[in-house]
């Protein structure tokens, strides 16, 4: 085991941000967390320090700003520093040398209008290159189920959403190479390249526990072959 080395002392400060408040709504919980689709992701892309995929982490050009901020339900980015954010408490564009690659907000009655508004206008300005929004009520909540955007010049251009069934519609994402999917107010994540979806936690379970099984019953016909 080793321990953190000490900061050097003409090393420069730190800069972290603000402690935000946390949100009043279960929809990160439910459509996030339960089903954990962060690990899924982490585990897609591989663990690194390179790497962040967090939700509810603080976006800003820098710490100290005043104003400006957002929180979005799920943020990944690439060739970053995970440790300086994990340190800041936040992701800071200034600091990191690049926006987010890939931004996700889930829809909430509170948060909806705002999240296809205010959020899309604020994270083009910051250059996030794609924005997407989930909405597991169908588009009470958000302008629509399923919309995605990458950004053009200053501005985002909706990216194409295919309806692959009534209740089932897929949009590709560029920046993670998947495609998200709206799923009977489900959120999905399809990997084109190996034709499958990314497991969720409940699915990981059941195919161990499935794995297990089967070892048992093939280790208890080898006995069996022992014994004859």
């Amino acid at each position: 085991m080793t321990s953190k080395l000490p900061r050097a002392a003409n090393a420069p400060k730190i800069e972290k941000f603000p402690d935000f408040p946390p949100r009043d709504d279960m929809q990160n919980s439910i459509h996030l967390d339960d089903p954990a689709h962060q690990a899924s992701l982490i585990e897609h892309f591989g663990v690194s320090n390179a790497t962040i995929i967090l939700s509810e982490i603080p976006v800003r050009l820098s710490p100290g700003q005043q104003e400006g901020h957002r929180i979005p339900d799920l943020l990944i980015a690439f060739g970053v520093d995970r440790a300086l954010a994990v340190e800041q408490k936040g992701y800071s564009i200034r600091d990191q040398g690049k926006p987010p690659d890939f931004v996700l907000e889930v829809a909430s009655e509170s948060t909806g209008l705002t999240d296809y508004t205010d959020k899309r206008n604020d994270y083009a300005a910051f250059g996030v290159p794609e924005y997407w929004r989930f909405d597991p009520s169908g588009g009470r909540f958000h302008d629509q189920s399923l919309a995605g955007d990458t950004l053009s010049g200053n501005a985002y251009a909706p990216i194409g959403i295919h309806r692959i069934a009534p209740e089932h519609f897929h949009g590709h994402s560029e920046a993670l190479n998947l495609d998200l999917c709206w799923e009977e107010g489900k959120l999905r994540w399809w990997d084109p390249t190996a034709q499958r979806y990314l497991s969720t936690f409940r699915e990981e379970r059941q195919a161990r526990i499935a794995a297990e099984a089967r070892a048992r019953e093939l280790e208890a016909e080898l006995e069996h072959y022992r014994q004859t």
